[in-house]
């Protein structure tokens, strides 16, 4: 791992930390650590609202029924409990719907439009999805379908002709959804639905900065006093405290239950959890969708193992594919593959005639045009720069292959890169400066925790833990914990001058508190 320490600038650490992130003027200081969504009104009145929320009032109005046609992640779920919830609040007949992954895929589907109509329902409102459907929009005129697009994915140069767009990149779906209906609703509701624009920021990686640190700041405060019953019983399954629910809370524990649904099963029932007003369904809801969890957990660690067996590590991309693989986690088996050989990764599940792609990409490489480099072979295509989802021929694979490896000539560097904010004696980290590291939080994508490096510390009581995977230490008497770096023990008590970098934390254990350094790399000086 290259590490990139950033240019000394003060001996304030927490005046460099501000420098580092560009927060050396007092608006964008406020702005960061007192976000406020009002601060962004342009961005939350995107083009088409107002004319598309005059179509939903007509809707209820003339007692229409609408069709709401989500996505089965985090953020087409929770767009979709935002639109339910809105709606029905309006007395709008509403009926949710979400694609099956296996059977529909990704997207406005002909199926789905097929079954609005059928269904009796004159408005589709899509949410986390549509602005690439162009044959899709022309199918639901021709079936006498208005429907009004709402998404944030990147569009094509052409745009799909529906009754109105509402789309912008700036945020996720969910928050699109949100921009669309806080208007005619309620403030208090609108206030309310923020705590699904928080779990979906978080879940489909958006950068947590500007006004996506704001809707996730003032949705983390909804999410922390919830009185959702779904929330309230998925929180009590996983075993986590409202009131200290922040982003790993919902990046690693809630969402993954949010998501389990959709991979293996029917993410509607994701959907009736967030929406129920039963209790007791709620309960049986959060222990289904926490054990199809576990089953995903133990699908995808059998799938990675024999995604690695496929790698060919002279290749600049990784693309691989194989017949046993679920399409529900073959994003997953991308994304590892991505991470631990820090090269772009697709994984293919391959089915009779088409076959299901995912694709994870690292820093410089934007994944998804270079997946629509091969359009001519592909069935269909969409995603951001860091991911891409696509469907493909099964006869066509190998052609794919050899293609997006064409495409891939220029890779970054071949380690990944740890940004370092700055190097300090171990003798400077005091609960006062994790307490004020704190203010920069929620934590995430663009806005990492702060990383500090320290030369020839003096390190002592080396063990191993976790059967030998993870590495503790005492570091100048501070405890020390490095995940995944058990093999690291005997080379370390051989030579124990080396380079440390690590995030300083308060690790909380029977009322006690003191403070840990949680290790991310470590270097022989």
């Amino acid at each position: 791992m290259l590490w990139k320490i950033s240019p000394k600038k003060s001996d304030d650490i927490i005046e460099q930390l501000m420098i580092n992130r560009n927060l050396t003027l007092k608006e964008d200081q406020e702005k960061f650590f007192n976000p406020k969504l009002t601060c962004f009104e342009k961005d939350l009145d995107i083009p088409g609202i107002k004319k598309a929320q005059q179509r939903i009032l007509k809707a209820i109005k003339e007692n229409e029924l609408i069709l709401i046609f989500g996505d089965y992640d985090v953020d087409g779920i929770c767009g979709s409990a935002i639109l339910y919830k809105a709606l029905t609040s309006l007395g709008a007949k509403v009926l949710p719907y979400i694609p099956h992954r296996e059977k529909e895929g990704y997207g406005l589907s002909k199926l789905g439009l097929e079954f609005a109509r059928d269904s009796g329902a004159s408005l589709v409102i899509t949410v986390d999805n549509g602005i690439v459907a162009l044959n899709q929009a022309e199918f639901a005129k021709e079936l006498g379908l208005d429907l009004i697009i709402t998404d944030h994915h990147l569009p094509l140069d052409k745009k799909p002709d529906a009754y109105e767009t509402v789309h912008s990149t700036k945020m996720c779906g969910a928050a699109v959804g949100w921009c669309l209906i806080r208007d005619i609703i309620k403030k208090e509701l609108a206030h309310d639905l923020l705590q699904f624009v928080a779990l979906a920021t978080v879940c489909d990686v958006m950068p947590l900065l500007e006004l996506n640190r704001a809707f996730l700041v003032e949705g983390l405060k909804v999410l922390n006093r919830t009185t959702n019953f779904g929330l309230l019983a998925l929180i009590n399954q996983a075993s986590i405290s409202l009131g200290e629910i922040s982003t790993y809370e919902v990046g690693h524990i809630l969402g993954p239950r949010l998501n389990a649904m959709g991979r293996l099963e029917h993410a509607i029932d994701s959907l009736r959890l967030l929406c129920t007003k039963d209790p007791q369904k709620a309960n049986r809801l959060a222990k289904l969708l926490s054990e199809t969890n576990t089953t995903r957990q133990e699908m995808t660690l059998n799938s990675l193992e024999q995604a690695k067996t496929l790698i060919d590590k002279s290749k600049k991309i990784h693309v691989l594919a194989h017949s046993e693989w679920s399409a529900g986690i073959i994003g997953l088996i991308a994304g590892r593959i991505a991470d631990e050989y820090y090269r772009p990764a697709i994984a293919i599940s391959i089915g009779q005639e088409v076959s299901k792609g995912s694709a994870r990409s690292i820093d410089g490489i934007n994944i998804v045009e270079v997946i629509r480099k091969c359009s001519d072979i592909l069935i269909d295509v969409g995603g951001h720069p860091g991911a891409a989802g696509f469907s493909i021929k099964t006869k066509h694979i190998e052609i794919f292959k050899r293609k997006v490896e064409e495409y891939v000539v220029d890779l970054p560097q071949t380690e990944p890169v740890l940004q370092i904010d700055a190097q300090i004696n171990v003798i400077q980290i005091t609960k006062r400066l994790v307490e004020q590291i704190k203010k920069f939080e929620p934590f995430g994508f663009k806005n990492p925790r702060p990383v500090f490096v320290t030369r020839n510390p003096a390190v002592s009581d080396i063990r191993t833990v976790g059967d030998g995977k993870h590495l503790k230490c005492k570091v100048n008497g501070f405890d020390a914990i490095a995940f995944g770096m058990g093999e690291m023990q005997n080379m370390l008590q051989n030579q124990r001058i080396i380079d440390l970098a690590f995030t300083p934390e308060i690790d909380t254990y029977n009322g006690f508190e003191k403070i840990q350094l949680k290790v991310k790399d470590i270097k022989l000086s």
